[in-house]
């Protein structure tokens, strides 16, 4: 580890307590970022600047929700010293705190294409300027992901399969329908299908694995129209999923 990343001597944040070790070294991480990632906006634009805006947004993310982690040391675990040091956090915590910011993503109105002047370039600095640099910027309203734009490379999500039950589902997995289908308008429409697997491998002598192939049925959800699913007995919500960039 880069020396940058250890904690100069010890020192002490109250009774009982040391701050030593070594912390994860988020700053040499920084510095990484800015040359890798900011490296690729060139312009002077106003879309430039939002992209080097929410670069650093989401440098402060990773910095902001860093833990501190302390160990235990004294006889018999009774923890008369800790030593303590920050740590990284998982990746979905950030992703969580990041999607917070997401949706509350602050709109920018300034015209894309400005920066050819001096004065255009001094006011998308002091527009950004007066943002907080945790916060997300854009510049214009996301399209609706729920239909489908060809002009855009979007599919929606009508006739899109979703998960919903399943001992191996997580809780984001079994939510999927709802994001999916309930959130834009649609039904979600239960068909039975037959699946081919392998099944009962053996390796046999020498060197090969055979296996049968086994039928089953399963049960598959997809997307549809909310007419059509009245039209078979059942509904579905009536709400949009519209996002920001």
């Amino acid at each position: 580890m880069s020396p940058r990343g250890r904690n100069q001597g010890v020192s002490r944040g109250g009774q009982g307590w040391l701050w030593g070790g070594c912390s994860d070294n988020v700053g040499f991480g920084e510095a990484i970022s800015k040359q890798f990632v900011d490296a690729l906006e060139t312009g002077q634009d106003a879309r430039a600047a939002m992209n080097l805006h929410n670069n650093e947004a989401g440098r402060k993310a990773v910095k902001g929700t860093m833990k501190r982690t302390c160990k235990c040391h004294g006889v018999s675990g009774s923890c008369t010293t800790q030593t303590c040091w920050l740590q990284l956090p998982e990746f979905r915590e950030v992703g969580t705190y990041l999607k917070e910011r997401y949706h509350k993503a602050l709109k920018v109105d300034l015209l894309q294409g400005a920066g050819n002047s001096a004065a255009s370039r001094g006011a998308i600095a002091e527009t950004f300027s007066s943002i907080s640099k945790k916060e997300l910027v854009h510049l214009e309203d996301s399209p609706d992901y729920c239909l489908e734009n060809k002009t855009l490379g979007l599919l929606g999500t009508e006739g899109r399969e979703c998960l919903k039950r399943g001992k191996a589902l997580s809780k984001w997995e079994k939510r999927s329908c709802r994001r999916l289908c309930g959130d834009c308008g649609l039904a979600v429409e239960e068909r039975r299908a037959e699946m081919v697997s392998s099944c009962n491998c053996k390796f046999h002598w020498c060197c090969a694995v055979r296996c049968e192939q086994c039928r089953k049925r399963v049960t598959k959800y997809f997307c549809v129209r909310k007419e059509k699913r009245e039209r078979s007995g059942g509904g579905g919500a009536n709400r949009k999923l519209k996002r920001k960039l």
